[in-house]
């Protein structure tokens, strides 16, 4: 029987092992420390990594089909401890009950639906002289690293693809929010052979030293453009593969054909649903000039409406940030704009009297396009609205930007929106919705935005080499 609330551990080769040492996880709602996360020391890594390493040539020996059953029982486990699962993730992470439900049943969705991928071998010359076919082996061990965001989701986009296609992982949860993703590595034990998955929890050293490793193979993290940097810097050395799904500064684009009333809602949880710290969240709102002031002022009204606070209270519907390093650096950009001689619609001010990393949704009201409220990736409830008159400076102002994650265009005129859509320099948009993602599509960046994509066939053959054979059929 798993407890859900205390006894921690990690997981390496099959068995569950205390860290070698323990560090605090704190309820961002309230601030208080409620459980100790185990740290994982180097040699339990070099333990873990060892593990994986000689379960790969058994596992991806494993017909694919026991693998894809390996998966469908994963999800089937998750949904199984979903309500334990879930009130965790509310406590470590801060987001309501019923987001963090949908975050595991997501998860296990994902597992359901990768159970069915299969690999392609391509024949690619048949010849009464020669035949070659190319077909996909694993890479080995995989290292995964996760966010804080979304832990389980992000975690297992990456090890369900994995493990499908016959590598080994070594998983690790941010400091932040590990202690769910610990449970689900207790949950997997009886269902993976030891040493296919191994999940280690830890402080700042871990992920630098996973990233140096020398044995392991790829790297997959998810997180912001400035670490992404350095962990590409760092898999140079052993020329690793990696999979980086980094930072964004997402546009919307609203034209003036929308029913502002029944477009504001959707726009305003589009920036800040998990309060806005989502890498494909709404970023800069630009608004047609013409409906600037009513769809502007409905946003600020639909705001006043949204309760912010504990997610673990009934009705809450936005919970805090969930760590004070983030939570500091959206007040710094809010008290930066407020010095600049910025205007707030709604929010802009932070009850300090409140425990508990709260900030109500901001908006902003058109401010200069070079200012760094709308230049830079809050990943907090502040949003910056911006007029716009012509659809050509729009796209151009869209685009003038490191980042190309995702972006979304709202019209009623679904060939206009498509034309506009086509020319956004982004891996993924959507037309009158956003945040929309299958384990089908694939997903991933552009530019400074991150290397490869996840999901879809796309994103399995990225935990997968080419392994091409060539025969002479005549002497």
């Amino acid at each position: 029987m798993i407890a859900f609330d205390t006894e921690f551990t990690l997981t390496i080769d099959g068995c569950g092992v205390p860290g070698a040492g323990t560090f605090d996880v704190l309820n961002p709602a309230n601030e208080t420390v409620f459980a100790q996360a185990p740290a994982a020391s180097r040699a339990q890594l070099d333990a873990a990594v060892a593990a994986a390493r000689r379960a790969f040539p058994a596992w991806r020996a494993r017909p694919m089909a026991e693998r894809q059953d390996a998966l469908r029982r994963m999800g089937e486990a998750m949904l199984d401890h979903v309500d334990d699962l879930k009130r965790l993730l509310t406590r470590e992470h801060g987001k309501p009950h019923a987001d963090a439900e949908r975050e595991v049943r997501g998860a296990a969705h994902w597992c359901a639906t990768y159970a069915a991928f299969d690999l392609p071998e391509v024949e690619t010359v048949n010849t009464p002289d020669r035949r070659s076919v190319t077909r996909r082996v694993p890479i080995g061990v995989v290292g995964a690293i996760a966010p804080w965001n979304f832990p389980i989701t992000l975690s297992i986009w990456k090890v369900a693809a994995a493990v499908l296609t016959g590598n080994t992982v070594v998983l690790k949860p941010s400091p932040f929010t590990p202690l769910t993703t610990l449970k689900i590595g207790e949950l997997f034990k009886d269902i993976l052979p030891p040493g296919v998955l191994n999940v280690v929890s830890g402080t700042d050293d871990l992920g630098p030293w996973m990233t140096a490793h020398e044995g392991i193979d790829k790297i997959a993290f998810t997180g912001s453009t400035q670490t992404g940097r350095k962990i590409m810097a760092g898999a140079a050395q052993t020329l690793k593969r990696v999979t980086l799904e980094l930072g964004g500064n997402d546009p919307a684009i609203v034209l003036p054909d929308v029913d502002v009333d029944a477009v504001a809602k959707d726009l305003f949880w589009a920036a800040f649903a998990n309060a806005s710290q989502i890498c494909i969240a709404v970023k800069r709102l630009y608004i047609h000039e013409d409906i600037y002031a009513p769809l502007s002022a409905a946003l600020a009204d639909y705001a006043a409406t949204v309760k912010v606070g504990d997610g673990a209270e009934q009705g809450t519907q936005m919970g805090p940030i969930q760590n004070r390093p983030q939570y500091e650096r959206v007040r710094r950009m809010i008290e930066e704009a407020r010095s600049a001689g910025l205007t707030f619609l709604t929010g802009g001010a932070v009850d300090d009297a409140r425990p508990g990393y709260f900030i109500p949704p901001t908006l902003v009201d058109n401010p200069p396009e070079g200012s760094p409220v709308v230049q830079e990736e809050a990943f907090g409830p502040l949003l910056p609205l911006l007029k716009f008159s012509d659809i050509d400076d729009v796209v151009q102002r869209a685009n003038d930007t490191i980042y190309g994650l995702g972006g979304s265009v709202w019209s009623r005129d679904l060939d206009l929106a498509a034309s506009i859509a086509a020319r956004l320099d982004c891996g993924t948009v959507w037309i009158n919705e956003t945040r929309f993602l299958s384990p089908l599509s694939a997903f991933g960046g552009h530019k400074q935005s991150g290397i490869g994509v996840e999901n879809g066939h796309e994103g399995l053959l990225e935990y997968t080499n080419t392994h091409t054979t060539v025969v002479r059929l005549r002497p």
